[in-house]
């Protein structure tokens, strides 16, 4: 059992079976052109964000011609919670905070969570100072005032906003954020002219609940999003924004009328597919059209954030074209054809070692055990940490593998076997021909590995995993020859079997057509010349 507690490599939805989805890029009307490269590849991004979010390895999403996105999800996810995820349109919104607090279990000694503030961008970004305490606005009787004082006017007395109201306030009482059944339907479904309560997480890892009011600024008002590193104070990264004349003077109003309250009532909640991605305080009205969000991210929150709120401005749609389950079944069939052909080639070349190599033949099969086992283990202990699976061109790669690693050893061999026909004893052969061999395996298993590193950043997909398994089995190849095959070939030279030249063993210098020995012979002396007198 593997540190992992996996014992077996995750297998691909090729091998797994799964499910595949087909999503059309629909714009809305009057902006055909918002279908491009860049708006399908934020799409993907955050496509593949919420496939993540159900924990699930190995999907796929990516574009297929100008306006397809392909998802592939292996076996073993809720298919229909995964057509709900990647079909539904993203929706951003910027909602005011009415109340918030944290939810589930918290930590004995929580670290001290990272303010996040919204400043004008003209103006700078002050350093943030901490966040109020947002205990004193949570329940009772300053929820209720919040909610009032936010709710829409009541078109007459009896519309009932007030039983929406105490309903409301019940449902954000008794929310639990840290269950993931919960997260998953709350805020869903909600119409942004309504106040609602969402889920989202703080800086110490812990799920928040949170009051909103209704929307007052929506995703497509912001005109550009970026993650910037400010050099010009302590902020370190921050989220710059940018909105449309309208967005401009919607943010202003809200940012005005939050700025005039305390916490959490001066914060407004970014809210991104029904969950809370950032809640910034404002102290002031933000009326330049820009913005700037700080507060102790890190590059990469500071790029996600951006990317979310670049994608709440694409106004795209996405229809659900079709939905087909993947089975094992054909998959299985060229697994098997696969690993058939695999064992054929294999088998042929320890039938061309033992023949021509003949003792030599055992170490070359040692190794490629050793190297199979590493792979094996590498594979099983990638999937959870990683999320690699197996899948069929990831099994191409390990059997091509086969072949640069049977090379590496025949490249030693020979080099000994030509040390041998030079006259010399297999020891000093062993340790004359390592330096030219090892030269040699180096820059072929360069040459594979390059290969195969240009070949998985150029591809997508499945080729990836065929890219990614010849770069793992070549870098496995230089540690056998290096950490077994060369001190195993160092050891057994001193047996007698090897070290005689055996028939058997590969090493006969009669059979190699070796020169005699070389030995040391004394110079003759020089013929004394007589002198005569």
């Amino acid at each position: 059992m593997f540190v992992s507690g996996n014992t077996s490599p995750r297998l691909g939805i090729d091998l797994a079976g799964g499910t595949s989805i087909t999503l059309r890029a629909v714009p809305e009307r009057g902006q055909e052109s918002a279908i491009n490269k860049a708006n399908m590849d934020t799409a993907v991004s955050i496509m593949e964000r919420r496939v993540n979010g159900l924990g699930v390895s190995e999907a796929e999403v990516q574009t297929q011609g100008n306006d397809n996105i392909i998802v592939n999800i292996p076996k073993g996810t809720n298919s229909q919670q995964a057509r709900e995820q990647v079909g539904t349109t993203a929706k951003l919104y910027f909602r005011p905070v009415l109340a918030t607090d944290i939810t589930g279990a918290t930590p004995a000694d929580p670290s001290p969570s990272a303010s996040h503030e919204a400043t004008d961008k003209s103006t700078g970004t002050p350093t943030p100072s901490p966040t109020p305490s947002a205990t004193e606005t949570q329940q009772g009787r300053a929820v209720t005032d919040a909610l009032k004082a936010d709710a829409a006017p009541s078109p007459s007395p009896s519309s009932g906003s007030g039983d929406a109201n105490s309903k409301l306030q019940a449902q954000y009482a008794s929310l639990d954020c840290s269950k993931q059944s919960v997260r998953a339907t709350a805020g869903k479904g909600v119409l942004p002219t309504e106040a609602t309560v969402a889920c989202g997480k703080n800086s110490d890892g812990l799920w928040q609940k949170y009051l909103l009011g209704p929307a007052e600024v929506d995703g497509t008002d912001v005109k550009k999003a970026e993650a910037v590193y400010n050099t010009q104070n302590t902020a370190g990264w921050i989220v710059t924004m940018e909105f449309t004349s309208r967005g401009a003077k919607k943010f202003a109003d809200i940012t005005g009328k939050l700025a005039q309250n305390q916490s959490p009532q001066n914060q407004f909640a970014i809210v991104l597919d029904g969950e809370v991605v950032s809640d910034p305080y404002v102290r002031e009205a933000l009326t330049g059209g820009s913005a700037e969000i700080s507060g102790r991210f890190s590059q990469e929150q500071a790029q996600s954030l951006a990317n979310m709120l670049s994608y709440g401005a694409l106004p795209l749609t996405f229809k659900e074209d079709s939905v087909t389950t993947v089975t094992a079944a054909l998959g299985g069939e060229q697994l098997q054809a696969g690993l058939i052909a695999g064992a054929i080639g294999l088998a042929l070349v320890v039938i061309y070692l033992v023949v021509y190599y003949r003792g030599l033949a055992m170490i070359a099969i040692a190794s490629l055990m050793i190297s199979a086992m590493l792979t094996y283990t590498l594979m099983s202990l990638l999937g959870p940490a990683i999320g690699f699976a197996l899948n069929l061109p990831a099994v191409c790669g390990a059997i091509v593998a086969i072949g640069i690693t049977a090379d590496s050893f025949i490249v030693f061999f020979e080099r000994i076997r030509d040390e041998i026909r030079e006259g010399r004893s297999l020891r000093p052969s062993v340790e004359r021909g390592w330096p030219r061999a090892r030269r040699t395996v180096l820059v072929s298993d360069f040459v594979s590995f390059l290969a195969a590193a240009v070949l998985f950043v150029v591809t997508v997909g499945k080729v990836q995993g065929f890219a990614f398994t010849l770069g793992l089995t070549t870098l496995l190849d230089v540690v056998v020859i290096f950490l077994f095959t060369k001190p195993l070939m160092t050891i057994l030279a001193r047996r007698k079997f090897f070290a005689s030249g055996h028939s058997w063993s590969g090493l006969d210098p009669e059979r190699l057509g070796a020169k005699p020995p070389l030995r040391r012979t004394r110079r003759p002396s020089a013929p004394i010349e007589t002198k005569e007198a």
